[in-house]
Order: C-alpha cells, then structure tokens, then sequence
C-alpha cells in the first residue's frame, strides 16, 4: 500500500509544479499567493527554472552516484556495484541531454537563437562528449570485468571535469547566461529575487525530480541485475 501511495504522491507533486511553473503569472508587484515576481534580465523566461535546474541538478546528482559505486566497484569488485553506475551513468546522460534542451529553448527566447557556444551551453556540450565516451567504451569490451573496471576508473576521471564543466567555468567566463562573470542583472541562480511562492514551486521541483531520478534509478539497476543474472543462467542452460 505505501509503494503505491508514494508514487500516487510523487506524480500529483510532478503535475503540481508542472502546472504552477507554466501556468502561474509573472507581475510587477506580486498580490496573490499564485503570482511570481518579475525578475530583471528574465521577464517570463524566468519559469524554466522551475525545469531546467532541476535537470541540471539531477545531472550532478546522477554521474555523483555514479562515480560513488565505480569506486565501489574498484574496492569490492561486485559486479552490481558496476551495474548501479552504469545505470545512473544513463541516467545522467537523459537529465544532461534535458538540460541542454530546456537550456536551448529557453535561449531561443531571452538570446533569439538555440545555441550561440555560450560557456554555459560549451560546458555542458562537453559533458555530454566526456560522458558519451564512457558509453563508448563499455560497448567496446565484451569480458564483464574488464569492462566494469576499465568504466569504473574512466568514470572516477570523468567526474572531476563535473564541477568544473557546471558550476566553475560558467562563473568565471563573460557569457549570456545568468550567473555569468558579467552578469548585473539576475546574478547567480542562488541569488535569483522569487518571493515566497516561487521559491516553494521551485524547492517542490527539487524534491520531486529528484525523488523521481532515485526510483528510476532504482529500477534501471535492477533491471540490469537481473537481466545479466537470467543471461548467466540460459548460458549455463
């Protein structure tokens, strides 16, 4: 009963903030508990925050675990400890890919084009070929552990450029986005002005998408646990 309650709970909450995030107005001088104040630079692109930070977000956390069950791996040598970063590594991957979309549309709107090599659009460009390369090579190795170890290390090494790629050289770069090194409108994302509601939608987003990545997680590495277990058993068979 409590499986299905959460997720009753997880997706009310999702459609909750999808709603508010596009629905809800931006005014001058907020009255309502529903309205969300105009910030300068932003103006009604202000809203893909509410979707396109968390995506971001949930790129960090994702290739975040990620790295923690490759150095697992390394310890342990358990090849579900591999199969747990291989599938937040994908993970990854669909929330990066999300964020650079997102990203593009929101930029076609406040910059007039999708892509302009903005710091912010090159960083996270890079992310996706730095991580796209582990996929690569994982498919091109066919022994289990020599692929789990090889991966495992490559993903230790890929995870230093992260905080980097996302948080750091957009911050020290003169670029478009918010938060740049130029920036005196918005500011950092952390210092955007939301009155009280908005902040409320904008945390709800959070909690939610993230809540959301961990029980896709979840599934994925399982799927994958028992689909290499069934495997081993037809070979044997």
């Amino acid at each position: 009963m409590f499986k299905i309650t959460w997720k009753i709970v997880l997706f009310l909450l999702i459609a909750f903030v999808s709603v508010a995030g596009i629905a809800f107005p931006i005014v001058e001088n907020p009255r309502a508990w529903y309205e969300f104040p105009l910030i300068p630079g932003l103006e009604e692109n202000a809203k893909i925050i509410f979707f396109h930070v968390p995506t971001a977000w949930l790129t960090v956390v994702a290739f975040l675990v990620s790295t923690v069950y490759s150095f697992k791996y390394l310890r342990r040598k358990n090849l579900d400890d591999d199969a747990k970063a291989y599938s937040s590594a994908q993970l990854g991957m669909v929330f990066c890919i999300l964020a650079t979309v997102t990203g593009a549309v929101w930029a076609k709107f406040a910059w007039g084009s999708f892509w302009s090599w903005d710091p912010r659009q090159t960083s996270i460009f890079a992310l996706l070929l730095i991580y796209g390369a582990l996929f690569a090579l994982r498919s091109s190795i066919e022994s289990e552990e020599k692929r789990a170890t090889l991966s495992s290390v490559y993903s230790l090494i890929a995870f230093v450029t992260v905080p980097f790629f996302i948080f750091i050289m957009p911050r020290i770069m003169k670029g478009l986005h918010p938060g740049s090194a130029d920036d005196t409108n918005a500011g950092p994302v952390v210092n955007f002005k939301m009155n009280s509601s908005m902040f409320l939608i904008f945390f709800l987003s959070l909690i939610g998408f993230t809540i959301l990545y961990f029980w896709m997680w979840r599934l994925s590495y399982k799927s994958i646990i028992y689909r290499d277990k069934l495997d081993k058993k037809l070979i044997r068979g």
